[in-house]
């Protein structure tokens, strides 16, 4: 729970300073408080991340990840925010921003309910195609990877990539990974 969710529910500042001192509270970042025995799992980690970032969105490698689509598990929780927006600093969880704006900040948005908060992580076809948009700083394998097993997964398809990929002008990135991908499959 964040700070204002406390004093939403009329718990006085001094009350959750003496839960915090008598460890029945733990304050892992500043303004963000869970109980101690909570198991930080993936997902505990990305509802941690979005009650800090309210406005962020789950992205690149930390969406592969939710989905189910990639075996790596990012060191960061890689999220992304208006190009124009204020970039918070945070020093747990360990969060690494990425701009966009425009149709790249609001186009195949999911919200999902972990632990009582909302988070918004792009859908996962979308995801893929970010993951090529920024192979540079994500790695090319990465993105190979999530090609590969979201179309065997059947949690994108080539249509719902190639549709993204043509609103992001970045078909000309895609096309050659998903021709050769579609054609392995196909042999």
């Amino acid at each position: 729970m964040r700070f204002k969710d406390f004093t939403a529910e009329g718990i006085a500042p001094e009350t959750l300073a003496r839960l915090v001192r008598a460890q029945d509270v733990e304050r892992p970042a500043r303004g963000l408080y869970q109980l101690p025995d909570v198991a930080a799992g993936a997902a505990h980690v990305l509802a941690e991340a979005s009650a800090l970032v309210p406005k962020g969105i789950v992205c690149l490698t930390s969406a592969l990840q939710y989905h189910g689509i990639t075996l790596q598990m990012p060191s960061a929780v890689w999220m992304a925010i208006d190009r124009t927006a204020w970039r918070p600093r945070t020093d747990y969880p360990p969060i690494r921003f990425v701009r966009f704006s425009g149709h790249a900040l609001t186009d195949s948005i999911e919200q999902h309910r972990i632990e009582g908060i909302d988070v918004r992580i792009t859908a996962p076809a979308r995801t893929i195609v970010d993951c090529f948009r920024y192979r540079n700083k994500v790695g090319i394998d990465v993105a190979m990877e999530g090609l590969r097993e979201g179309l065997r997964s059947r949690k994108a398809t080539p249509d719902q990539l190639w549709d993204y990929a043509r609103t992001t002008r970045s078909w000309s990135v895609i096309r050659p990974y998903l021709e050769a991908t579609v054609a392995s499959h196909d042999a």
